[in-house]
């Protein structure tokens, strides 16, 4: 019924055959700009998906050991989720850019090309039936004009004959020149021509009705009717590639969303304490921080008595200069030699570190060697097979090809158990002079007896040697001091590297200098020499910046105590007169 109803709508316009050739001429034109539009889309898409792309890349870690050490923490890998989500979101658009090309872009373009063929071909049809119906009307206005003219001649002659035949006056020449018979007949034939245009006027105008009416009633609508069903056809592809534009990005959708979903549950999976808790691990050194600094009274003059060991040095009377303090806690030194965490920027063994971090970066190198042997002795183990199908086969190849190889992992083998070795001793020695906190507590409650035991309102200290040397750098050394023993007495029964290396097979040091203990110092350690407050030493090496003073008792005592612990006085022949505090 829509098709009549359309079919008659366009039979009714068979006089506006130019505005329907317009119309369709538009209606190819609004194609081409709906295919050009499809067009600019998908090359936005394509620019956007290749901007989020190059963005995507522009800031994802780069492949160094900073990257590793930012893989730690949650907020990061987070950021380098989303990343990775929006490179898949950019590749959704690329799709969408793909799907326009071929599902509508391509198919419009073809459907143009048809789309203007069939249109010609229709309206050269029009064209060509109104040409005809144009060449008959042509044809029947000279037949009626032949009919016209034969009628008029033909009324001439009869009337000519008419006056001819009633004329009384006319001479006998006349008659004999004119004859009644020859009018007769002139007129006889006028009139037959007359009848011969009229029938063939009559014949050729039942002729053209017939042609004008099939041309505005058959023909015509016949056409009308194929371009009608051309534009419709043209709307209803038109109204398809609208619904494939917006399913195009409908499809992707879910993708999208899966994107979008990644990049929320990459959010959620932050964690703060995690991250807080991870920069602790990162740069937590294992040292441990000083005692308690007890109030010094200056208001009372030190009683000083000399004892029969005492020394008799000129500078043995110099008072400590008032208000100076003993040095800077370990945390509030400045480090000049900044630590540098990065792989290969220190020594082999990790000294430069801390030790909690030494610790790990060493546990770390043996895990990584451990991987390489394992390696390598898988490489080892397929080789060893393979040279025994070898053997049991000797057409499938020679067992002596594999030798070399096998020659070559078992060195390989040998050199990484070697390093291996090498990492697990310095690691046993990193976790062996690492303190406890069973040795913290132990330290406190000697501060404490020792606090208890010291004169009413004299500078009794009893706070630790601060962990780090002067110019803030770490060293080994420190961190096996701090390891205390509870005891009374130092027992040198078993060497340390640190100590015992330095007294084997060394000549006796020569005097430098005196010093006065300050504090009470109990000596636990292998190498260090226990000192009672106000005691005279002699000292025999200052302190080289690790915060030990070497000191002698008599010729068979000595060993170091800490700087901070004694009042150093240098000899004047010695690198310049100078006090630690």
């Amino acid at each position: 019924m829509v098709e009549e109803r359309m079919g008659d709508c366009w039979s009714h316009t068979k006089d506006q055959f130019d505005n329907l050739e317009k119309h369709t001429q538009w209606g190819i034109e609004f194609v081409e700009k709906y295919t050009k539009f499809v067009k600019e889309r998908s090359e936005i898409e394509t620019n956007y998906a290749k901007q989020i792309r190059n963005l995507s890349k522009k800031y994802q870690p780069k492949k160094n050991s900073r990257e590793e050490e930012e893989s730690k923490f949650t907020f990061c890998r987070a950021f380098l989720t989303t990343l990775n989500e929006l490179n898949d979101y950019a590749g959704q658009h690329e799709v969408i850019s793909e799907n326009l090309t071929s599902q509508i872009i391509t198919e419009l373009s073809r459907y143009l090309q048809e789309l203007k063929s069939e249109r010609k071909a229709h309206f050269h049809d029009g064209r060509k039936a109104q040409q005809h119906v144009e060449s008959s009307w042509k044809q029947l206005e000279s037949c009626k004009r032949r009919f016209e003219r034969d009628c008029k001649e033909a009324d001439r002659a009869q009337q000519y004959f008419e006056r001819m035949d009633a004329d009384i006056n006319v001479t006998k020449a006349d008659v004999e020149k004119r004859s009644s018979l020859k009018a007769r007949q002139q007129a006889q034939m006028r009139h037959q021509m007359a009848a011969d245009s009229k029938s063939d006027y009559s014949s050729y105008l039942q002729k053209f009705n017939q042609e004008q009416n099939d041309h505005y009633y058959t023909i015509i609508p016949n056409i009308f009717q194929k371009l009608q069903d051309m534009e419709e056809k043209r709307i209803e592809r038109l109204g398809v590639c609208m619904k494939t534009f917006a399913d195009v990005d409908r499809q992707v959708l879910p993708i999208v969303g899966k994107c979008l979903d990644g990049m929320t549950k990459s959010a959620d999976s932050i964690e703060p304490k995690t991250d807080s808790q991870q920069v602790v691990e990162s740069y937590k050194s294992g040292f441990e921080p000083p005692g308690e600094v007890e109030f010094e009274d200056y208001s009372q003059a030190m009683k000083r008595t000399a004892s029969e060991t005492s020394l008799s040095n000129t500078k043995e009377a110099k008072e400590r200069p008032a208000g100076k303090s003993k040095g800077k806690l370990w945390p509030f030194i400045k480090n000049k030699n900044k630590l540098s965490l990065k792989l290969g920027s220190g020594p082999e063994d990790f000294s430069h570190l801390p030790p909690e971090q030494r610790r790990k970066k060493l546990q770390g190198k043996i895990d990584e060697l451990n991987k390489d042997i394992q390696k390598e002795m898988d490489q080892r183990d397929a080789l060893t097979k393979m040279k025994d199908v070898y053997v049991k086969n000797p057409q499938m190849g020679d067992p002596a090809s594999v030798d070399p190889r096998l020659s070559e992992i078992g060195q390989n083998i040998e050199k990484l158990q070697f390093e291996l070795q090498k990492f697990e001793g310095w690691l046993a020695e990193v976790e062996e002079r690492m303190p406890s906190k069973s040795d913290t507590h132990r330290r406190s409650g000697i501060f404490e007896t020792q606090n208890n035991t010291t004169v009413s309102n004299n500078c009794a200290q009893d706070r630790e040697r601060p962990l780090s040397s002067p110019d803030g750098s770490y060293t080994e050394e420190q961190n096996s001091e701090t390891q205390v023993k509870v005891s009374t007495h130092p027992v040198p029964t078993t060497s340390t590297p640190e100590f015992d290396d330095e007294f084997d097979d060394e000549e006796t040091l020569p005097t430098i200098g005196t010093c006065k203990a300050l504090y009470p110092f109990e000596g636990h350690n292998e190498g260090t020499i226990a000192v009672t407050e106000g005691e005279l030493l002699y000292v025999i090496e200052e302190d080289k910046g690790d915060g030990w003073t070497r000191v002698r008792r008599n010729e068979d005592e000595e060993g170091y105590v800490p700087s901070s612990y004694v009042e150093v006085f240098l000899e004047t022949n010695a690198k310049g007169a100078m006090t630690y505090i």
